[in-house]
């Protein structure tokens, strides 16, 4: 029910979405898709896949100070691998990540994906970084977006249903000594040890450099993309940021941002005198980029790793 309903979340956005369009509009969303310059998508994709090999880069240095080491070709791959299913099945890229290391590495799962929840510790601070830049930059305009597009009264019943289950389950932890919570405390343990490794690790700046670097090629991306379209090449940097932070969390909504993220997209940028079609438009081409390197990085991964590493 999990994969299935952020899925059919994105299914009926996009049939939502098409059914208000005007004969007139989808004919401006396909002429946009055939006279948008890709130059500016491929310079996009390139600065992305820098970020991959970032990523993988990055993972030695908390890998090293746990005392374990992997291939570079290893850890890149298992970092695309995770792009990969994190389209498929939502949250289970983590997982795959480190059992990829674990086959070919031989690093211990609950270490290796101790090391990777510290990575993703890292990353929700430089994304409350960006929101917190975002909204500083744009509070009025984000606020009326908000307003009109988010229902606060469900987030606030799910968010107290969630605050009750999550202090719940916390003290079942605290307290039970069930013999099955005692094993999984000593893997937690693991996990624990992954986490403090970013702030024990000798080479901490590093690993934060690139974690920032990262991020900046997150909106890079985003920013280079604007220009492939006319309607959207005029854009300020402000707005970019702020249809990059509305873009990253639309992502969470379903599979990969799957018909949620050009929605969202479309919808704010209309608050800037974008056509809805024409935003429609430059959410598709930007998503469609990214997954589609997703697919083809995840997928020569997934082949490449067997031929490599023949012995594993």
């Amino acid at each position: 029910m999990s994969i299935a309903l952020p899925l059919l979340l994105g299914v009926f956005l996009i049939i939502y979405a098409y059914n208000q369009f005007s004969e007139k509009e989808l004919s401006e969303i396909q002429r946009s898709f055939k006279t948008a310059d890709y130059l500016y998508v491929g310079v996009a994709l390139f600065v992305g896949f820098t970020g991959y090999v970032a990523r993988a880069y990055r993972w030695k240095y908390t890998l090293e100070h746990m005392g374990y080491t992997a291939p570079f070709a290893v850890k890149f791959s298992a970092v695309c691998i995770t792009y990969l299913m994190n389209i498929t099945i939502p949250r289970s890229g983590e997982v795959s990540r480190a059992l990829v290391l674990k086959r070919y590495a031989d690093v211990p799962f609950d270490k290796g994906f101790g090391t990777i929840i510290s990575e993703r510790v890292i990353d929700l601070f430089l994304l409350i970084f960006c929101l917190g830049l975002t909204i500083s930059l744009q509070f009025s305009a984000l606020k009326d977006y908000l307003s009109e597009n988010v229902p606060y009264e469900k987030l606030l019943f799910y968010g107290v249903i969630a605050l009750i289950l999550f202090t719940a389950s916390v003290l079942f932890y605290m307290y039970s000594r069930m013999a099955w919570l005692q094993k999984l405390k000593i893997k937690i343990s693991g996990l624990v040890e992954g986490v403090l490794s970013v702030f024990k690790m000798r080479n901490k700046w590093p690993f934060l450099i690139l974690s920032v670097y990262i991020w900046v090629t997150y909106v890079v991306m985003f920013y280079i993309t604007v220009f492939a379209l006319p309607e959207t090449a005029g854009l300020s940097f402000n707005v970019v940021m702020l249809a990059f932070v509305v873009g990253s969390i639309a992502i969470t909504f379903s599979n990969g941002g799957f018909g949620v993220f050009p929605f969202a997209v479309a919808k704010l940028l209309e608050n800037y005198g974008i056509t809805y079609a024409a935003g429609t438009a430059f959410g598709w081409i930007m998503w469609a980029s990214q997954t589609g390197l997703v697919i083809i990085l995840g997928g020569l991964s997934f082949l490449m790793l067997p031929l490599l590493f023949r012995k594993k």
